[in-house]
């Protein structure tokens, strides 16, 4: 990152006020909707993921501290039977795949969300198989490039009340995150601490901007929100793709 220009730098820092703006508005999805914005810039995911997952752990952390008594503790448990094996496969794979194989799968991933959201398609299951393969397949994307959440998250609206759901997935995000530490840690892999130190005033921007949209959604209609993001999503995605073929 010490290639990137002061111009670079100051976009860097912007993607990460979206990335928190999403992050606390949605409960959900700040690096899964910023990640290719920064994957534009430099085309390797692990420069950019221990980044983004120390602000993640400590944004998380913030948000649900005091609120620990309204997590569904006994969900979690149950959800991290099923999870956590896909969770480390798939964090084995962004260290031993290339950086543009991973970068090329995230792409693809992001245009499947932005289809949905354009569509105003909600992932949604009815059935306990269905449920499994969901979080099956959204932790080992989790372990990937943390952008499982909107699958791991669709599940989990059928079973937790919709009243302790946000601050039960942000511990789980926390739980998510932590494993994907550790191995970063086991592996030697550079946490970035400078630049995540540099970046994470941005970050706090964009999680009190997210507050503030997050009492929006709660209140109104967020669809045109959804379809105006997909279809940003949509193009930039297509073009990270179009670049690396």
């Amino acid at each position: 990152m010490s290639d990137l220009s002061s111009f670079q730098l100051l976009l860097v820092g912007l993607i990460f006020i979206w990335s928190g703006f999403v992050r606390a508005g949605l409960g959900f999805g700040g690096v899964a909707l910023a990640l290719p914005l920064m994957l534009l810039l430099i085309d390797n995911p692990v420069l950019w993921l221990p980044i983004c997952s120390s602000h993640l752990l400590i944004f998380s952390l913030w948000s649900v501290y005091d609120r620990l008594d309204n997590v569904d503790w006994g969900y979690i448990r149950r959800v991290m039977l099923v999870i956590i094996v896909p969770k480390v496969a798939g964090v084995l794979g962004l260290l031993k795949l290339p950086p543009e194989l991973v970068s090329n799968a995230i792409y693809t991933i992001i245009i499947g969300y932005a289809i949905t959201y354009i569509l105003n398609y909600q992932f949604s299951s009815k059935g306990k198989v269905l449920d499994n393969l969901m979080l099956v397949v959204g932790g080992y994307a989790s372990g990937v490039s943390l952008i499982g959440a909107p699958l791991i998250s669709a599940v989990m609206v059928r079973h937790v009340a919709i009243s302790r759901i946000r601050d039960t997935m942000f511990v789980l995000w926390i739980v998510l995150v932590s494993i994907k530490m550790s191995t970063f840690v086991v592996f030697g892999v550079d946490l970035q601490l400078r630049y995540m130190l540099f970046l994470l005033p941005f970050a706090a921007i964009g999680h009190w901007l997210g507050v503030q949209l997050h009492q929006h959604l709660i209140h109104g209609d967020g669809s045109r929100f959804k379809r105006v993001l997909g279809a940003a999503l949509l193009l930039i995605c297509g073009y990270g793709l179009w670049q690396n073929f």
